[in-house]
């Protein structure tokens, strides 16, 4: 008995030594994807493994990864693509701590942050700061609206659901009609197509509702805005395109925007133009609350709250905002 046990312990040894990082990472991945959200996320963690890590240490043996192979990954882009980079670090230590608990590795984590890579990398706070979508100003927000009337198509519709519910836009192109009850003007967004993976209500106003009451007489498939392909919803793309029809997407230009950044238009007017609180106003934007205990307090989503608020946006959006004074031409006179 002895023997075998010093056997099967010999084996298992080997195959640790056989095994690579890469094998490591494609049996984490399998053996987690079932739990992760969505298909999305499936992907960036294929992919940036297969981008960076790959490459420098996929064909490794999983026992040889130290810390100056990690580095080799992580500091070419950690001042560029600092997010990205530390996702990708994140990503590293979990195969790592996945292969020890296997028994494929042994020691410390190299990929850890807290007592190693702090002291051999700049704190990521420090190497980026944050960079906002660009946003239109509230005020200009019923001109833009006006704009959308004179384009066709589904895509300034999704636009228009986007500004009016205040989400985002994956949120909306990737609705099903299985997530409105029309009569009752609430939209809920399940866990797993939110990014706080949290089930979200959303009430809807009066031109939301319209649009919704639009598209669903001439429904085609489970997606409010299908694409062109069977089975698929509209693409982020369309969303471009619309926005270069309308010059609203040259970054050169003064009234650059993204889609997204209209949450921020929202929040703005929120703040600025209303006194409803600032809970409601999260709430709206479907924003996590970082004070847990306040959370655990917080058992309701506000809706009818929300819902007045909501509906306030949307008559704002429909009031044409008067517009900046303008001044004169200054002539200058000569003595």
């Amino acid at each position: 008995m002895k023997w075998a046990w010093v056997e099967e312990r010999k084996k298992r040894l080997a195959e640790a030594r056989g095994i690579t990082f890469q094998q490591c990472a494609e049996r984490y991945i399998d053996a987690h994807k079932d739990s992760w959200r969505n298909a999305k996320h499936i992907q960036q963690w294929e992919n940036t493994l297969k981008t960076y890590a790959y490459p420098v240490m996929g064909k490794l043996p999983v026992q040889d990864i130290d810390v100056t192979l990690v580095l080799k990954v992580i500091e070419p882009i950690w001042s560029k693509k600092t997010e990205t980079a530390n996702r990708l670090r994140g990503r590293i230590e979990m195969v790592l701590d996945w292969a020890s608990a296997r028994e494929y590795r042994s020691g410390e984590n190299p990929a850890r942050w807290r007592g190693k890579l702090e002291s051999l990398l700049p704190h990521r706070n420090k190497q980026q700061k944050v960079k906002h979508h660009p946003a239109l100003p509230y005020a200009k927000v019923n001109e833009f609206i006006n704009a959308l009337d004179n384009q066709i198509g589904d895509a300034p519709l999704a636009t228009k659901l986007v500004i009016y519910t205040a989400t985002r836009t994956s949120e909306v192109i990737g609705a099903r009609w299985s997530e409105f009850d029309l009569k009752a003007a609430i939209w809920t967004i399940p866990a797993n197509r939110i990014k706080g993976e949290i089930e979200h209500r959303i009430p809807l106003s009066a031109p939301a509702l319209e649009i919704l009451k639009q598209l669903h007489k001439t429904k085609r498939t489970d997606f409010v805005f299908h694409g062109r392909k069977a089975g698929k919803h509209m693409s982020n793309n369309a969303l471009l395109m619309l926005r270069r029809r309308m010059g609203y997407a040259d970054k050169k230009a003064n009234n650059h925007i993204t889609i997204h950044g209209f949450r921020s238009s929202f929040r703005d007017w929120a703040a600025e133009q209303t006194a409803f609180p600032r809970e409601i106003a999260e709430a709206c934007l479907a924003h996590v609350n970082k004070d847990k205990v306040e959370a655990a307090y917080q058992r309701s989503d506000l809706l009818e709250k929300r819902r007045k608020l909501m509906d306030a946006w949307a008559k704002y959006c429909l009031i044409e905002q008067p517009k900046e004074k303008q001044h004169g031409k200054v002539v200058k006179f000569k003595r």
